[in-house]
């Protein structure tokens, strides 16, 4: 009952309307798409890909401390497997694997890849792990995101319109299905969506940091104190901690198909920002396909099923 109460206290002071739910869920969808753009240019320009996991862990890891004390980072009363994946599945192991995929791949091919993806590989592991079965709807929406996601893929892997994008496409599609099980598990752990984000943080960033500490490609010689400050601000606090907020707090406002509907804006977005602000070519198939995935997506959302029933 403590943890209950001390995570509605996180939204005491938010307002509890309809209007302040729509604008939550777009803000973090929005979020999303930025973190597909801003680690993209990150990782082209003047940081690696362990850089920016490390601005992402550590700085929202000490911020949220005082919570980790409170809430506790044990997630007790779960096998072993199902507690290693909530410890490190969603914090970072799943943010690496999509960074690194965008080392080598655009961010409209992530957009679609990743976040487009998710709901397809959330299916098939609620399918394996629960055999919960989809409505039609739902069944139509993921096979128009498989099938937009090949064509995204396929289609520069024959014409190799981009040398090296396959490897962040699987990269993608890795990180994508390792988030889905995360999704599964988490559902079904009882935990409470703070209590998830902080036993992440602890464990992703005791176990990943020295990892990556390791691996030789921490060094922030290419980036200077202002970069590295609007690094931590994006990654740490508005990506790693304000995205999760609010769309917990759209689902709280919206309910869960509604408000996972709007996830079909990443996919657009990123596209968009990829074309405009990191000035990405996308083939003409490969824009039809994101469109399919982001159409997709509204639909495996099972926003259609509920607008009926209401």
């Amino acid at each position: 009952m403590g943890d209950y109460l001390l995570y509605r206290v996180k939204f005491i002071h938010l307002p509890k309307t309809r209007a302040f739910g729509l604008f939550a869920a777009v803000f973090s969808v929005t979020i999303w798409a930025v973190f597909i753009l801003s680690t993209r240019f990150a990782v082209k320009s003047n940081f690696t890909v362990e850089e920016v996991l490390i601005l992402r862990l550590v700085p929202a890891a000490v911020f949220l401390a005082p919570l980790m004390l409170q809430l506790g980072v044990i997630p007790h009363g779960q096998p072993w497997h199902r507690a290693a994946i909530l410890m490190i599945g969603a914090s970072a192991f799943s943010p690496f694997l999509i960074s690194k995929g965008l080392s080598y791949a655009n961010a409209s091919d992530g957009g679609a890849l990743a976040p487009g993806m998710l709901p397809f590989w959330t299916a098939l592991a609620a399918y394996i792990i629960t055999r919960e079965v989809p409505n039609k709807w739902r069944r139509i929406g993921l096979a128009m995101i498989l099938f937009g996601g090949l064509m995204v893929s396929l289609w520069q892997v024959l014409v190799e319109a981009n040398e090296g994008a396959w490897k962040g496409h699987i990269l993608f599609l890795a990180g994508s299905g390792c988030w889905a099980v995360y999704s599964v598990v988490f559902r079904q752990s009882g935990l409470s969506p703070m209590q998830g984000l902080v036993i992440g943080l602890f464990w992703g960033t005791l176990i990943f940091i020295p990892l990556l500490l390791i691996s030789g490609n921490v060094r922030f010689t290419d980036a200077n104190l202002s970069e590295i400050t609007v690094m931590i601000v994006l990654q740490g606090f508005i990506i790693g901690i304000l995205a999760m907020i609010l769309f917990n707090y759209a689902v709280h406002l919206l309910g869960a198909a509604e408000a996972a509907a709007f996830g079909a804006l990443t996919p657009i977005l990123a596209l968009l920002g990829g074309i405009i602000l990191l000035e990405e070519t996308v083939a003409p198939l490969t824009f039809l396909g994101i469109l399919l995935v982001a159409g997709g997506v509204f639909l495996a959302s099972g926003f259609i099923k509920e607008v009926k029933l209401e």
